[in-house]
């Protein structure tokens, strides 16, 4: 396999991706700090833990509303899989994935916005000494938005958001329609209908919200020079794919910190082992069944 980058450099480029975090925590929704816990249970076989930090700097290029954005997110997963298995599970616990994202945007007549989004990145068990071609993956968007939640004329604010999407380190590996709907009902109730995530918001003040959501959730990770499995055949992925539902509780500080906590069910999960034409080889068994998030988010 064709060797890119050691391992030294891969851990200093998460290095500024914590960096950045903290950093750049002003900017509207482009900076998080959050930790995902899926708890083994009586019916799970399997314990899910995620540590994420991304963050994404505007920089203005006229003054006409366009930008370019740069920024870094970083995954570290942990699988907790039971020694009675037919492969080496050491192999797969610890998963690592670095995205770079390169955006634009820029404003269109009537409110419009164009959007586009590339993200070249590294999905791996990283398990050998250097990064290889099998552990770069490619990610992407193009969209358009509709922003009338400021339009004072209206009774009921709105925006509309078209386009899609691909994620090479997501645990599907298909492009998605990325749709959201956003509606203003009153000063209390708001609803947000789309792909990947729909939720509807009861705002008690300021500070306090609830929601109830249903979101996609996941990760695909290469298998650096591939595990033996059942002692027939080499998986070169594992694959991670979840759609939860739940509650969302929001504490807001200011105009610029939101606190987050989120307790949820796994409506549908499936963790697999896919070999190098990503066919699936072996279902690694149930992850328990409450999903459980917690984390910060930065925004103007």
């Amino acid at each position: 396999m064709v060797k890119l980058i050691n391992k030294k450099a891969f851990y200093s480029l998460v290095f500024l991706a914590f960096i950045g975090t903290t950093g750049y925590g002003q900017l509207t929704d482009l900076a998080r700090l959050d930790f995902t816990i899926i708890p083994k249970d009586e019916s799970g076989t399997i314990q899910y833990d995620r540590l994420r930090a991304l963050f994404n700097y505007p920089m203005r290029l006229k003054r006409d509303g366009s930008y370019l954005f740069l920024g870094l997110d970083y995954s570290n997963i942990h699988l907790r899989i039971p020694e009675t298995t037919s492969f080496d599970v050491a192999t797969i616990e610890q998963l690592q994935l670095l995205d770079l994202n390169i955006g634009y945007t820029s404003k269109l007549e009537n409110d419009w916005r164009f959007a586009a989004r590339f993200s070249p990145g590294v999905s791996s068990n990283l398990t050998a000494s250097s990064i290889n071609i099998g552990d770069i993956v490619l990610s992407g968007s193009v969209f358009f938005v509709q922003d009338k939640t400021k339009d004072e004329s209206l009774k009921r604010p709105y925006r509309l958001l078209l386009g899609v999407s691909y994620s090479g380190n997501s645990g599907f590996q298909l492009p998605l329609p990325f749709v959201s709907y956003y509606r203003r009902l009153n000063a209390k109730w708001t609803y947000n209908v789309g792909i990947p995530k729909s939720n509807l918001q009861y705002r008690f003040s300021e500070k306090h919200r609830l929601k109830t959501f249903l979101q996609l959730d996941g990760f695909n990770a290469n298998i650096q020079n591939g595990m033996l499995v059942d002692n027939l055949t080499i998986a070169e992925r594992v694959n991670l794919f979840l759609l939860v539902g739940g509650l969302e509780y929001e504490f807001h500080i200011g105009g610029h910190i939101e606190l987050y906590v989120r307790g949820a069910y796994n409506v549908i999960q499936n963790v697999r082992l896919r070999d190098e034409d990503r066919n699936e080889i072996k279902d690694l068994g149930e992850l328990g069944n409450f999903y459980f998030r917690t984390g910060i988010q930065f925004k103007i």
